[in-house]
């Protein structure tokens, strides 16, 4: 294999702004003549980056999916790539649009018509991490060891990745956006669920109607930017703060340097919110930003993307590449919305067997309902050296356990961080050669993550995307 040529598709949809990008990659084995292959992507070419026009909205619940289907359709054809020569790429709905009635469907809808292998994502904590990526911001944290928090503020969240030697060791979204309080004609036109929360305990809150210029404005801009703060700075403790997205902060290494991503970000280094069309605090928000004392104290470092952080992340840098060595029926890909569960292998040999059965037993109870059951991957982790014995024994526990609910619907789906998927998959084919199974390696994940399984390459190898689908409400 001298290289090959894959193209991707990254589709951002917020609360404030929609945009894409369409990439391609070159595929190249690096390994040796004489090793095993080993697949990579060696370089990541933008195409083609998409105006960013502002999310369309049917009401104020409602997105305007029709709109965003023609749009995505024009940037194809201005990027001259048919949709069906997508390989992989993901559709992300960010902020509040994914808390809007029908942010399932849309994301679902276009990820079926957009691509031939599109997958739709959703949660605050992923978007973080795309972004972050999308940034630069992970690779910074390699190259300086620093601990590095990635902020992407948009019009409705901001989402916090902290990173450090390009691992993320832990995330936080704060309701903290340009778009949570809206201006017309000089007064205020909305204001979001979050904030109206944050004054319930105010004796005179701010409400719709009021002067823009009004103080309570800047009060609140004020408060956002001091509960980020005290995020970044480990003070947050309260898990029931209104401006708190889900979970309190999950990383316990103090931040170091900060780096701004999304379209607020754009005001911050580029000190130009000029091309920023929206009557809100986004402008505002950005110079408290830069004013707050004590988010002076953390080292501020530049990002390589600001408002197309995101969307960069999603088309480049969330897609894996698959062990050369693997199994797998072509029959059954693509794959979509497959949840995992961790199978710890750090046992006694003579244990295989019950481990396994343990893991099925739980990820069965995790993950399927009365009414049906539903494929999940069983990811082998902390695998130790395996002699011919012990592979076979992990085979024949996994047809023991699983090939009586195995279908072409539901196959066998085993992931492995080692490269052992080509030899444990072969020995399952040949104890029982009926089984659909897939069995991929070099791809590490977690329990109540998702993977997507692309079609077989001409390399061999299968382009994974892993990432979570969590919809979150107000």
């Amino acid at each position: 294999m001298k290289t090959e040529k894959i193209y991707s598709a990254g589709i951002d949809i917020g609360t404030s702004t929609t945009k894409m990008v369409v990439s391609s990659f070159l595929l190249k084995n690096v390994a040796g003549v004489t090793h095993v292959p080993r697949i990579e992507i060696i370089e990541k070419t933008v195409l083609h980056q998409s105006p960013i026009i502002k999310t369309p909205f049917i009401n104020k619940e409602i997105i305007d999916m029709e709109k965003i289907e023609q749009f995505i359709f024009q940037q194809y054809q201005l990027a001259q790539i048919a949709p069906a020569d997508i390989s992989t790429g993901a559709i992300i709905i960010t902020g509040e649009s994914a808390t809007k009635e029908n942010a399932s469907e849309v994301v679902h809808a276009i990820a079926d018509t957009a691509g031939h292998f599109l997958v739709a994502t959703a949660g605050p904590d992923l978007e973080g991490i795309i972004a972050a990526k999308g940034a630069g911001t992970v690779q910074q944290s390699k190259n300086t060891a620093k601990v590095i928090a990635n902020i992407d503020i948009g019009g409705g969240t901001a989402n916090i990745a902290v990173m450090q030697f390009g691992e993320v060791i832990g995330t936080c979204t704060l309701h903290v956006g340009g778009r949570l309080i809206e201006f017309q004609n000089g007064i205020v036109h909305s204001i979001s669920p979050p904030v109206m929360k944050l004054m319930e305990k105010w004796s005179n809150p701010l409400k719709v109607g009021d002067s823009a210029e009004d103080a309570r404005v800047t009060q609140l801009i004020q408060e956002m930017v001091t509960t980020l703060a005290m995020t970044l700075s480990g003070q947050l403790t309260d898990e029931e703060h209104p401006l708190l997205l889900g979970h309190l902060p999950t990383w316990d290494k103090p931040v170091e340097a900060v780096v701004f991503s999304g379209g607020v970000a754009a005001c911050i280094y580029e000190n130009d919110c000029t091309k920023r069309q929206y009557d809100d605090i986004g402008e505002r928000l950005a110079k408290s930003l830069l004013q707050h004392e004590q988010l002076q104290s953390f080292l501020w470092l530049k990002p390589e993307e600001t408002a197309r952080a995101t969307v960069t992340g999603a088309g480049t840098q969330i897609t894996e590449i698959s062990g050369a060595t693997i199994q797998v029926d072509a029959d059954v890909l693509p794959l979509k919305n497959v949840p995992v569960f961790n199978c710890y292998m750090d046992t006694d040999k003579n244990k295989f067997d019950y481990t396994i059965k343990t893991a099925v037993e739980r990820a069965d109870a995790l993950f399927s309902t009365q009414e049906n059951r539903s494929p999940f991957a069983l990811y082998f982790s902390q695998l130790p050296y395996l002699s011919f014995q012990d592979v076979h024994a992990i085979s024949k526990a996994i047809l023991q356990h699983l090939a009586t609910r195995s279908s072409k619907e539901i196959p066998i789906i085993i992931v492995i961080q080692s490269d052992y998927a080509k030899i444990i998959g072969q020995t399952i084919q040949a104890l029982n050669p009926t089984v659909h199974i897939i069995c991929i390696d070099q791809i590490k994940v977690e329990t109540g993550d998702y993977i997507d399984i692309g079609e077989v390459l001409p390399s061999g190898v299968v382009p994974v995307v892993v990432k979570t689908l969590a919809f979150h409400s107000k």
